[in-house]
């Protein structure tokens, strides 16, 4: 059985996001969300950080039930332009079993 796929990533929005009408980022943040759902993935966290650091101003961790899930929401992502208007870093992981567990 395939395990879940966690990302954990940091962004910050570029010049180009803020150049956006508020109508247009809400129709992309909306294609987002259904991207990742269509894709079978869940938002597990989205935090502001903009407060305790100046290089991103913002964190999240997203779980995917596959590695071909994630390829799929990054074409998704492709798609929307999203890194012209985000910088990001991001890490996948899988989770580690506690003490104990099989």
């Amino acid at each position: 059985m395939a395990r879940a796929i966690y990302k954990n990533f940091m962004f910050k929005p570029t010049e180009a996001w803020y150049q956006l009408s508020e109508q247009k980022k809400t129709k992309i943040k909306n294609q987002l969300a259904q991207g990742l759902k269509k894709v079978g993935g869940k938002e597990i966290i989205m935090c502001f950080s903009g407060w305790e650091s100046e290089q991103y101003l913002g964190w999240g961790v997203e779980s995917f039930p596959s590695i071909e899930a994630v390829q799929k929401h990054h074409a998704l992502l492709v798609d929307l332009d999203w890194f012209r208007y985000f910088e990001s870093n991001s890490y996948l992981g899988t989770e580690v079993p506690k003490a104990g567990s099989k």
